[in-house]
């Protein structure tokens, strides 16, 4: 009588996980940090009840959720902004150490500007919820405050969010002007964008025209271009292949 033995099913050959390659990881994590750096777009409409009548605001007048809002948007920005500048500085520090530690320097410098925007906001936001209303307290004061504070929030501004990426463009299309890691468009575009936003820091610090107004927002163009594009880009597609390998030998190094 035949017995059945049982038999014991092929085994299947595992499929080994693809890993990303570290340079198509840098790329990544730069793209996306390059992205949420344009989170803080909606400020403009967020703090228009703070600056169209901080006096108003600061007595209690209108809601506090856009400007908590609005500070939270800004402290990623200032995080993700140092952030771009840290996760390239290992392929940058490859083509050039000087504007590597540039790059980086900017953006820690942006971001401490930021902050102080921030503090500034936040200030009112504590006036408003703890000083107005209290027995003794001078209304024509806190509104001298409040509008000192804003004006602090416009002048931080200007340097963090619109003077100090002129530096940051500038270094970091250097970079990638000269190691070819993404296509020569996208340096070129910080180099136009650069300097005409520079000029127009001037003209705002010269009192031209507002930080706000249509012709600033228009010179700041380029250059929101070039880091979005950027970061789309290197989400995409990555840094080119032929203009760096692993080791970043195919890198020239400053001498």
């Amino acid at each position: 009588m035949a017995t059945n033995t049982p038999t014991t099913p092929p085994a299947t050959p595992s499929i080994p996980r693809r890993r990303m390659r570290p340079m198509r990881r840098v790329a990544l994590a730069a793209g996306v940090l390059y992205v949420l750096t344009f989170i803080s777009i909606p400020t403009l409409a967020l703090y228009k009840p703070v600056k169209d009548d901080v006096g108003a605001f600061v007595l209690g007048a209108g809601s506090t959720a856009g400007l908590q809002w609005g500070v939270l948007s800004e402290v990623v920005v200032g995080l993700a902004g140092i952030g771009t500048a840290v996760v390239l500085y290992p392929v940058a520090k490859r083509v050039s150490q000087t504007a590597a530690l540039g790059f980086v320097a900017a953006r820690v410098l942006e971001t401490s500007l930021i902050f102080v925007g921030v503090i500034s906001l936040l200030s009112i936001l504590t006036l408003r919820n703890d000083v107005a209303g209290t027995i003794g307290t001078d209304s024509a004061s806190l509104v001298t405050i409040g509008h000192s504070l804003v004006a602090t929030y416009t002048w931080t501004f200007l340097l963090s969010q619109s003077l100090m990426p002129v530096a940051c463009d500038l270094l970091l299309g250097y970079v990638l002007y000269r190691s070819a890691l993404v296509p020569r468009i996208f340096p070129v575009v910080a180099f136009i964008g650069a300097p005409l936003l520079l000029a127009s820091d001037i003209a705002v610090f010269f009192g031209a025209y507002g930080p706000v107004s249509p012709i600033a927002a228009l010179a700041a163009l380029p250059v929101a271009a070039f880091e979005l594009s950027l970061g789309i880009w290197l989400i995409v597609k990555g840094f080119a292949s032929k203009a760096l390998t692993e080791d970043g030998a195919s890198i020239r190094q400053d001498a």
